[in-house]
């Protein structure tokens, strides 16, 4: 028995487990299930989305654009050292009569060693420049600048995630609607071949409720691969990959769809993002007219040195090292740049006069945006609640022709059109649905309330 289970174990230990091993997907390979509420997907897609992704290494590009800025106000030292070789030392006449020659003549003298060498450190400190303290003080708002894009880049996947979200959603709706739509035609092709076996119907009425049954399973195969390739949109829009499986557990309601939104439709233009983003960029923009007229007043800076040299005529050291060092405040007053930063004032105050103006446009958008999709959404509403009273008013005659069809009173061209009115209500209901989903998705974000 010992025997057998070591041999047992030996088997299972070499083909069994490997066997096993290669079964198992690689990480790559394997699919995850995601149960996403729409604000889940929202928060998914603001760590996945691509473009929310670039726009946060966009915070992280100014952040050290920032650190570059802070930098000019410290101090920059530089340490140097160097070695000259003097190829040949370079020749000078001296007056002759220095060395007791007859006036007018020259005695021709070489100076200096044949190696010399250096070696320092430099300091140089800005003290005051109206430029890099402006620089300085932009700083927040350049951060501010960036982020209010990342939100405006939020606020667009967002919206379009809400659509097709919900767009899916509405969809389970329609496909419940055509499976009860193929039931009742299956029931009605039935009942038809028990009529006309019986010799109460001719053949032409189980046909015609042979080809309703095929033709509401061609349009549920459709509305199928319609519903899968919105699965693949909105995993695109999150930034997962096409291969996981995704799984929405919101429902969706008329009553949801109405909430009270139009209520409290109060809004304000500080509330849109975009709007936001235009005004942190005319501040931005301001910045650069006080950048420019203080590039007109005198900078100040601090300078340094300390220098040690070796001189001789062989590279050998001892220490005969000279010191040399100095401090030096250094002063520059702009005279004239041929009214360059006139010109450059000129151009930053004409920039933010256009961003004033596209604000004042931008204004006048958001009121024509909210009230068109006040109309819209209140249009979406009022449709939405006549085509499902329609629709249930089609039951209802689809119903009542059944019972008489079943009873001989009404023909197959009547029960066939009724079928037909349910369905086209049906699609009517459903289309409605889904516009009063975009048209409060749309309200909502006109407002700034998404």
């Amino acid at each position: 028995m010992r025997l057998k289970s070591k041999r047992a174990a030996w088997f299972y230990s070499l083909v069994v487990l490997p066997v096993l091993a290669m079964a198992q997907p690689p990480d790559s390979a394997r699919v995850t299930r995601h149960e996403f509420s729409i604000q889940q997907a929202i928060d998914y897609a603001n760590k996945n989305n691509a473009q929310v992704k670039n726009v946060l290494v966009d915070v992280l590009l100014q952040k050290e654009t920032n650190r570059q800025i802070t930098s000019q106000a410290y101090p920059s030292i530089t340490g140097s050292a160097n070695i000259t070789n003097n190829l040949k030392l370079q020749t000078v006449l001296l007056p002759g009569e220095i060395v007791g020659l007859p006036p007018g003549t020259f005695q021709p003298v070489t100076f200096g060693t044949k190696y010399i060498t250096n070696a320092g450190v430099d300091l140089n400190q800005i003290l005051f420049d109206g430029q890099v303290f402006v620089g300085l003080q932009a700083r927040r708002t350049s951060i501010d600048w960036v982020q209010k894009n990342v939100e405006v880049t939020q606020e667009m996947i967002k919206t379009n995630i809400y659509k097709v979200y919900y767009q899916l959603l509405v969809s389970k709706t329609q496909i419940q609607l055509l499976d009860a739509n193929i039931e009742l035609l299956k029931k009605q092709e039935h009942d038809a071949q028990i009529m006309y076996e019986n010799g109460f119907a001719d053949k032409l009425s189980v046909n015609r409720a042979t080809v309703g049954v095929a033709n509401l399973q061609t349009q549920k195969e459709r509305a199928l691969a319609q519903v899968t390739n919105g699965y693949y949109g909105l995993k695109v829009l999150l930034g997962m990959p096409i291969k996981d499986q995704l799984v929405l557990t919101d429902t969706l309601s008329d009553a949801q769809i109405k909430e009270g939104v139009l209520e409290n439709s109060v809004y304000d233009y500080k509330d849109r993002k975009d709007y936001q983003y235009l005004e942190l960029t005319r501040k931005f923009n301001e910045y650069n007219i006080r950048r420019y007229k203080l590039s007109k007043i005198p900078t100040l800076s601090l300078g340094a040195s300390y220098n040690k040299q070796y001189q001789s005529n062989e590279l050998k050291y001892n220490n005969d090292w000279y010191t040399a060092s100095y401090v030096a405040l250094r002063l520059s007053v702009p005279i004239f740049k041929g009214f360059y930063t006139n010109s450059k004032i000129a151009e930053a105050k004409l920039t933010v006069q256009k961003l004033d103006n596209q604000l004042e446009s931008l204004k006048i958008n958001i009121d024509n945006e909210v009230e068109t999709a006040r109309n819209n959404f209140r249009t979406a509403i009022a449709a939405m609640d006549y085509q499902k009273k329609n629709m249930e008013l089609a039951e209802t005659v689809y119903q009542q022709t059944k019972k008489k069809y079943e009873s001989g009173l009404a023909s197959s061209t009547d029960i066939n059109s009724a079928q037909k009115d349910l369905q086209e209500a049906q699609t009517n209901y459903i289309n409605a649905l889904y516009d009063a989903v975009v048209a409060k998705t749309d309200f909502l974000k006109a407002t700034g309330k998404l």
